[in-house]
């Protein structure tokens, strides 16, 4: 349960798409309203090793899980294993310390059974006099809303520098809240010792499947120029690797980059934060879309590596490339999102993070509408309900060359044959027309 893939959920998006649920990976529950909040919440400590080094450990678990059975006690095991690596992912060189700036980051964990659990993370150091070391409060849930989560770690690291006792009433009081809907609130009393009972809202946003994005994040550190190479590697599913020193930056942009494929989805190994024991990830052969810290850029660079695509977030460039990022997407659609990422860039002040979101996804959602919007007419109905897409009549419906170049090798690629296999699947047509 190490390996990450990407949370882009098919929900109610405005503009005239629809995804269908994405085969073996995604359940079609995990984003309802209504379920708990969360499972988990664990404290990572650093507890020091005979050699002198400091390991992360599980020093907190709350709630407590007894009455497992055999097999929910062997996954619950394996994913207890993995979350102190992704809670310390920068290594065991650690000190005692008397400042540090708090940091927010998630990770993804993927179930054998395909299933994922998200881990927000904030790590932070307690309250307190003299050196100490940083601690991480983490909480596991199957919900991606990374605004709503970064809320409630406010709320857990307000607490913390009270006292660890004030964090569990709080978190008892979000486990019995359901789950609100998209565009819905949900309000949670809490008692703070010397300030009496606190009303906290946390709200949903309308857009739900951009609830885990922010691309403001993007749009900070690269050119528009850029994120389209990145976003035509990632389409033919090429090897993606991020470079910056912050855990935030590193889990917020690749979170965004997978985000730019909706209303397809990421299906490759998908770690936005690699901890060093795992970096050998970038060995692998198949497509990846990982995020390493700058510290280990030499380490990356000496390991026997496939071609990929290497970017350097802190500088906004690119280290290394395959060579042809810029023929992958045809020309004319290629310069309709560069304008409208251009025009976002130049107001870019007046825009609220869900404008921004809103209007970049709608950008590249256009790309794929004027692509492969047509898929649902070559879809052919037998008598048992079943569809078979004609993949070729498909190809050849498309009037221009650049276009059908493209989509020759779109068609190829996992994610697409996974939204056909869905579509195959369902007659009713997937939300709104193309």
């Amino acid at each position: 349960a190490t390996e990450g893939k990407e949370e882009s959920p098919a929900a109610e998006n405005k503009s005239s798409w629809g995804s269908p649920e994405k085969a073996g990976d995604r359940s079609s529950t995990l984003y309802s309203a209504g379920q708990f909040f969360f499972e988990y919440l664990v404290v990572v400590s650093l507890k020091k090793t005979p050699d002198g080094h400091y390991e992360p450990k599980i020093s907190y678990q709350f709630p407590k899980r007894e009455n497992l059975l055999k097999g929910q006690k062997e996954e619950e095991e394996r994913l207890l294993k993995a979350i102190p690596l992704f809670c310390f992912p920068d290594g065991n060189n650690w000190a005692p310390v008397t400042e540090f700036p708090s940091e927010t980051f998630s990770f993804v964990l993927t179930n054998v059974d395909g299933s994922r659990k998200i881990g927000y993370c904030r790590r932070l150091l307690p309250a307190g006099r003299g050196t100490r070391l940083p601690e991480v409060f983490c909480i596991i849930s199957c919900l991606g809303c990374f605004g709503l989560f970064s809320k409630i770690l406010d709320e857990v690291e307000k607490r913390r520098q009270i006292s660890m006792a004030v964090i569990y009433p709080f978190m008892q009081g979000l486990r019995e809240s359901p789950f609100p809907a998209p565009g819905k609130t949900v309000t949670i009393k809490s008692f703070i010792p010397e300030s009496g009972t606190e009303l906290i809202e946390l709200t949903r946003p309308v857009d739900a499947h951009l609830e885990h994005v922010e691309f403001q994040a993007l749009l900070q550190r690269l050119s528009p120029q850029l994120i389209l190479h990145i976003f035509a590697s990632a389409v033919l599913e090429r090897r993606l690797i991020f470079l910056a020193e912050e855990l935030s930056v590193l889990s917020q942009c690749i979170h965004a980059v997978a985000a730019l494929l909706y209303p397809f989805t990421w299906a490759h190994t998908y770690i936005p934060v690699v901890p060093d024991c795992l970096l050998d990830t970038v060995c692998c052969p198949t497509p990846f879309m990982v995020g390493i810290q700058m510290r280990h850029l030499e380490r990356v660079l000496d390991q026997p590596m496939e071609e990929a695509l290497m970017v350097d977030l802190c500088e906004g460039k690119i280290l290394q490339a395959v060579g042809d990022e810029e023929e992958i997407l045809p020309t004319k659609l290629q310069n309709e999102v560069l304008m409208s990422l251009n025009r976002h860039q130049s107001n870019n002040n007046m825009q609220t993070s869900e404008q921004v979101n809103a209007l970049v996804s709608e950008a590249f959602v256009q790309f794929f509408v004027r692509t492969v919007g047509h898929y649902a007419a070559h879809i052919k109905w037998g008598r048992n309900g079943r569809g078979a897409f004609q993949e070729r009549a498909f190809c050849k419906a498309l009037a221009s060359k650049t276009n059908r170049r493209f989509v020759k090798k779109f068609v190829k690629t996992n994610m697409f044959s996974l939204f056909i296999e869905e579509a195959e699947k369902s007659r009713i047509p997937q939300e709104g027309k193309w």
